[in-house]
């Protein structure tokens, strides 16, 4: 990539403020989208629950990354936050999908943030872009939001589903603002059975992934963003001992995360072994495949 103008929703998030640094030090024009009156080239106004785009602030931009929704984790399930969860996401895309196909140069491709919650709970069955979608909640938002890009893929726009596991970083997010924390405590254990598999990714590979999902014109479609060896959580919690050098003698049962997290421990609790087939076959290369060297790399060891 050189020299490209690129818009980039959900920029003051943990990924997206990560990834408009790293275009910004290489030389590329970031537009960002945001939620009030522009100020200026580098910034576009939007409103996603209106689905409003000011379209013609994209106009020459050659790729549009859409990583905006409401955090998963960030609130108990109640009927309102996901509603919230799934109108932030559904809505939102529609919205960018509908104002890249309008435009008369479109930019060449969409990055469409997904989730591999799209494949709910695959138990010890690894899975890859091929297979369907799980049941439940989640799977069914991530079905929503990526059929919210038709318009764009209808207009010709390669369009890629950036479907990211677990973010593993130490400036924050979950591992940031509450995993580490609380492992550096002495207070991390295993959750329930701890024989449930995490598919994680480190900060780094995931903003180089974004970069080659906007670069590699043979990629389209769903894309996992996952490092290739999901660990169970009893391992990842054995690593996080190994590498902040404390004790993980807590185990957390099942019935205190329902408790706790209500509807949205089933997904704490799920399993989720996920590769990242495509990623791998298009040439990507991982700087932190294994866990280990993942969770020291946040840490900056």
């Amino acid at each position: 990539m050189g020299g490209m103008r690129i818009a980039v929703t959900g920029s003051t998030g943990l990924i997206g403020t990560a990834l408009v640094r790293s275009l910004r030090a290489d030389g590329h024009e970031v537009v960002r989208l945001v939620r009030r009156a522009a100020s200026g080239r580098e910034e576009v106004t939007w409103d996603p629950k209106r689905q409003y785009v000011d379209a013609g602030g994209l106009a020459g931009c050659e790729a549009v990354v859409h990583l905006a929704g409401a955090g998963v984790g960030d609130h108990r399930w109640t009927e309102t936050y996901k509603k919230e969860i799934r109108e932030s996401r559904v809505l939102g895309t529609a919205a960018i999908a509908e104002a890249v196909a309008s435009l008369d140069a479109p930019p060449k491709v969409l990055v469409c943030g997904s989730a591999i919650g799209f494949y709910g709970d695959t138990g010890e069955r690894a899975v890859d872009e091929e297979a369907p979608p799980g049941d439940g909640f989640l799977p069914s938002v991530c079905v929503e939001w990526e059929e919210a890009a038709a318009p764009a893929q209808e207009a010709g726009v390669r369009t890629v589903f950036a479907r990211t596991g677990l973010v593993v970083a130490g400036e924050g997010g979950a591992w940031g603002r509450r995993l580490f924390p609380l492992f550096r405590a002495g207070l991390g254990g295993r959750l329930g059975s701890g024989r449930q598999y995490q598919s994680y990714i480190a900060m780094h590979d995931q903003i180089a992934a974004l970069r080659h999902l906007i670069d590699t014109e043979s990629l389209s479609g769903p894309v996992n963003l996952t490092a290739p060896r999901p660990v169970t959580n009893r391992e990842l919690t054995e690593a996080m001992g190994r590498v902040l050098k404390r004790p993980t003698f807590f185990t957390v049962p099942a019935p205190a995360l329902r408790l706790a997290l209500g509807e949205f421990s089933a997904d704490v609790l799920g399993s989720q072994r996920v590769l990242p087939r495509q990623l791998e076959e298009s040439g990507f290369s991982f700087a932190f495949p294994g866990i280990e060297d993942t969770l020291r790399a946040a840490l900056r060891c």
